[in-house]
């Protein structure tokens, strides 16, 4: 980063340099946050499922002993 700030003066293309290097780390930034939601999706898949099946246990399983008591 200083080494381009350092040819942006000697070159005086400041602007320039950091406008490059604002490029780069916004790119960089994309592609971290694209890689993180990649493996939190997945992850976040499955607690959802996880939540769901038990709730449909917990729902089905005093049918099932009301069905058992009966029959």
């Amino acid at each position: 980063v200083t080494q381009m700030i350092a040819v942006g003066e000697e070159t005086g293309a400041l602007d320039e340099m950091l406008i490059k290097m604002s490029d780069y780390f916004e790119r960089e930034v994309i592609y971290m946050i694209d890689s993180m939601m990649s493996v939190i999706e997945p992850l976040l898949i499955l607690v959802v499922a996880l939540l769901v099946g038990g709730i449909v246990v917990a729902t089905l399983m005093p049918i099932f002993e009301i069905v058992n008591t009966v029959g």
